[in-house]
């Protein structure tokens, strides 16, 4: 089922829920990304996986929605290695990020201890409150 209106909107009722929490440039991303992949690859796991690839590209996962990255680029070493890579996946956490930038999410999302922790800690920390944040959203 396609993601996208003829307009090139998403379909909001097509979206993941984090997405739908989102703006709409993170919708129509994901969207189009998924659109395309699931022309090449036909619908199902793989094209999740490449919508998802293409949006943390642009986007990080803060709490329960995505907001844009300041700039353009692989989030996680997952993300940089591609399909075939043994590296782990950051969630939507943008692992790539600056300490100071990572310290500024987990404060707004009210991470306790996050400035005694090293860069790893912080990651492991917002994914924690992030997978918190979306369990809480969707019941």
């Amino acid at each position: 089922m396609p993601k996208t209106k003829k307009d090139g909107t998403a379909r909001q009722d097509e979206l993941p829920s984090t997405l739908q929490r989102s703006g709409a440039k993170a919708q129509r991303t994901f969207a189009k990304a998924h659109d395309s992949a699931a022309d090449t690859y036909g619908e199902g796991e793989r094209a999740n996986r490449t919508a998802y690839s293409a949006l943390k590209h642009t986007h990080e996962k803060v709490g329960d929605h995505w907001e844009r990255k300041d700039g353009k680029g692989p989030s996680d070493a997952k993300a940089a290695g591609g399909r075939d890579t043994d590296a782990g996946t950051a969630e939507g956490v943008d692992a790539n990020a600056s300490k100071t930038h990572l310290q500024e999410v987990a404060r707004r999302l009210g991470v306790p201890g996050r400035s005694r922790m090293s860069k790893s800690e912080l990651v492991e920390a917002i994914q924690k409150e992030n997978r918190r944040q979306t369990r809480q959203a969707r019941s």
